[in-house]
């Protein structure tokens, strides 16, 4: 039996309903990071990237690309579909929290949040602010709020597939779900939820100044995005 949420995001996982799905999610979430890149020699941190099948997109608009995940077999195949890129690099959680201070500009943390105790995500707020270089942002998105449950994601997934055209897909891949690990470990384990003043508190705490962003990244807008700079 999976134990925790790490485990489970080491193996095959059924969050994607089929090919298409994962490809829009992620040329998607590509294009969005891109259009935050403040400038061409800008140093980015993807922390929790997943298997970010499209970060090229984003490395053709910044100086260098670190893509950090905590799954080893995640980290082992981003090293290997990008190895002729020599402008991105594959961290360990642990090698973020070794970088260098005032040397990333931008920090995008997507979808990580809700994966992480209080406690983790403070040592990550700590890490990404030391860091963040003077004047550099992070960007923490898709943060769910407490009132917003399984049955609404599974809308906002439906809404997005009948948009891009894997309706029937996603309609048997939300079956598929509701008899797998992840919402088992869902139930077990929760997910960490956050109201947009508690995150605000959060990342005042850590020495942002921080604000919550018009729109979220990716296709679930019920969920918050916060902007935060040093």
């Amino acid at each position: 039996m999976v134990s925790s949420w790490r485990e489970f995001w080491d193996r095959d996982t059924p969050i994607y309903v089929n090919a298409r799905h994962k490809a829009r999610h992620y040329a998607g979430l590509a294009d969005e990071i891109a259009a935050l890149v403040p400038h061409p020699g800008a140093i980015v941190l993807d922390h929790g990237s997943g298997e970010a099948l499209f970060a090229d997109r984003i490395a053709e608009v910044c100086g260098r690309l670190l893509l950090c995940d905590a799954s080893p077999r995640r980290r082992d195949a981003l090293g290997q579909r990008f190895a002729g890129t020599p402008t991105i690099a594959v961290l360990a959680p642990e090698e973020v929290a070794a970088l260098p201070a005032a040397s990333l500009d931008l920090v995008v943390a997507n979808s990580l949040a809700q994966y992480l105790t209080a406690a983790e995500l403070e040592a990550c707020l700590r890490d990404w602010h030391r860091a963040l270089a003077p004047g550099g942002r992070l960007i923490l998105a898709d943060v769910i709020p407490p009132q917003l449950g399984a049955v609404a994601d599974a809308a906002a997934l439906l809404a997005f597939a009948r948009r891009d055209g894997f309706l029937l897909a996603a309609l048997l891949g939300l079956a598929r779900t509701f008899l797998s690990d992840y919402r088992s470990l869902r139930r077990r384990l929760g997910l960490s939820r956050y109201d947009e003043a508690d995150m605000l508190a959060r990342l005042r705490d850590a020495g942002f100044t921080a604000q919550r962003m018009p729109r979220n990244l990716g296709h679930n807008q019920r969920r918050m995005a916060f902007v935060a700079r040093v």
